[in-house]
C-alpha cells in the first residue's frame, strides 16, 4: 500500500506505523479468506467466490486454532475477508475470540449485508476498520458486482457503519471500465464522511485473470494516479482529512517521487525516505493470507500456490520455512528478478511489484510485471 495522503500531505493514518516505522523482524498482516461463499458475483473476484461455501472450509474449532497460531506468532492485524465474510455464521464468535487474544481486527466486505444491527455488532467487537468494496457509482458498480441494486445496498452499509462510529474504507479496483468514476468516488467519500479510499490496481488472479485485457494502459495508469494525487492534495488544502492509498503497483511510488522531484526536491527527498521504509511489494514478507481451507499463501491474490496448511503446521512455522523455493525467493527476490526489474534503480521502494501478474502473463514468476508503467529512462534515473 502507498499512502498518497502521507507522502503528499503529511497526513498520518492509523495504520501508518505498519508502513513507515522501521522494524527488524516484521510480522505479516494476515488476510483470512474465511469463506468462499458470497452473495455477489464480481467479475474481478480474485477468490472466484461462489454462492455456496467450499465443503472443506475450516470450521469454528479449526478457525479458533488458526487464530491462536496467529496470536502466538504476534501478527499485527487479522483481516477477515472472503468471499463475503458476513455470510459465515460464526464470524462474530471468531472475531470475539481473536479480539480477546489481542489481535487488531479489520473486515473486508461488499457491504450489502451490513444493517444498523450488524454495524453495532462490529463496533462492539472493536473492529478497527471496515473496508467496503465499490467499483463505481450506481449501475456501473452493479454491473461489476453482478447484482442490480448492489450499489444502493452497499451505500446503506456505509451509512450504517459511519452511524455506528466505525472507521470505514472504500475500496475500488481500477479498470478501463470504471477509471472515469474516480472524481465521483472522491465526491462520494466526502459526502458520506468515509475515512479512507484504497484504489487497487487489477491483480490477474481468480476471475480477474479473464479480464486482464481491461487493465489500464501505461498512459491511463499515469493519468489515473496523477488525478488521484491532485484530488488528495485538494482535499488536504480544504482541511478535509482523508487517507488516500493506492494498492498493488509500487510503480506509483516511483512515479510520484519523480514528479515531485521536478517541483519540490525537498519534499521528494522526504517521500523517498518514507518509501524506502515502506519497502515495496510485501507478499511473503509483511502480508500473507490463509484461505478458507487453511492453505497459506504469499498474499490474498496468490491462491494458486500454497506453502502449507494450518491444520498441519502452525502459521508461524509455515511462514518462516524458507526451504520452500518461492517463500525464499519472495524474501530474497533482488537477485532473482529478470528483465526490466533487474535493471531498476528503485528496487528498494518497489521490490519487484506484483509477482502474480508477471506469472499470469509470462509464466515466469520473476519476469517483468506487465503493469509497471515506468520507462527505461525513469528506472535508470
Amino acid at each position: 500500500m502507498i499512502s498518497l495522503s502521507r507522502l503528499l500531505c503529511d497526513y498520518t493514518g492509523p495504520g501508518d506505523h505498519l508502513r513507515f516505522e522501521k522494524r527488524t523482524s516484521p510480522r505479516p498482516i494476515v488476510v483470512w479468506n474465511c469463506t468462499k461463499r458470497c452473495n455477489l458475483r464480481c467479475v474481478h473476484c480474485y477468490a472466484s467466490a461462489t454462492g455456496a461455501p467450499s465443503p472443506a472450509e475450516l470450521d469454528t474449532n479449526a478457525g479458533k486454532a488458526l487464530i491462536r497460531s496467529l496470536a502466538a506468532y504476534d501478527v499485527p492485524v487479522l483481516l477477515f475477508s472472503g468471499g463475503e465474510p458476513l455470510m459465515r455464521p460464526d464470524l462474530f464468535e471468531l472475531a470475539g475470540y481473536a479480539r480477546d487474544l489481542g489481535l487488531r481486527l479489520t473486515l473486508s466486505t461488499n457491504g450489502t449485508l451490513i444493517t444498523p444491527e450488524i454495524a453495532q455488532k462490529l463496533k462492539d467487537l472493536s473492529f478497527a476498520e471496515i473496508g467496503i468494496s465499490l467499483d463505481g457509482i450506481g449501475a456501473k458498480n452493479d454491473t461489476f458486482r453482478g447484482k442490480q441494486g448492489a450499489f444502493a445496498d452497499t451505500l446503506a452499509g456505509y451509512r450504517a457503519c459511519t452511524a455506528a462510529g466505525l472507521r470505514v474504507s472504500l475500496r475500488l479496483t481500477m479498470t478501463r471500465f470504471n477509471v472515469d468514476e474516480i472524481p465521483g468516488i472522491f465526491q462520494l467519500v466526502e459526502d458520506e464522511k468515509i475515512d479512507r479510499i484504497c484504489f487497487y490496481h487489477l491483480a490477474y488472479s481468480g476471475r480477474a485473470d479473464a479480464i486482464k485485457d481491461t487493465d489500464l494502459s501505461a498512459a491511463q495508469t499515469r493519468e489515473a494516479i496523477d488525478l488521484i494525487a491532485r484530488k488528495t492534495v485538494e482535499l488536504s488544502n480544504r482541511g478535509i482529512k482523508k487517507e488516500i492509498l493506492t494498492v498493488g503497483n509500487h510503480a506509483d511510488a516511483v512515479h510520484l517521487y519523480l514528479e515531485m522531484k521536478k517541483k519540490d526536491p525537498a519534499r521528494a527527498a522526504k517521500m523517498l525516505d518514507l518509501m524506502r521504509i515502506n519497502g515495496g511489494n510485501a507478499a511473503g514478507i509483511k502480508i500473507g493470507a490463509v484461505d478458507e481451507l487453511g492453505q497459506v499463501h504469499a498474499d490474498q491474490f496468490w491462491r494458486q500456490y500454497s506453502f502449507g496448511n494450518v491444520t498441519k503446521r502452525p502459521f508461524g512455522e509455515i511462514w518462516t520455512d524458507i526451504s520452500d523455493p518461492l517463500m525464499f525467493g519472495l524474501k530474497n527476490r533482488r537477485t532473482l528478478l529478470k528483465g526490466k526489474c533487474s535493471k531498476c534503480n528503485y528496487m528498494d521502494i518497489c521490490n519487484g511489484n506484483l509477482r502474480e501478474r508477471a506469472e499470469a502473463v509470462s509464466g515466469n514468476v520473476w519476469g517483468d510485471d506487465p503493469a509497471c508503467y515506468l520507462t527505461e529512462a525513469e528506472i535508470a534515473s
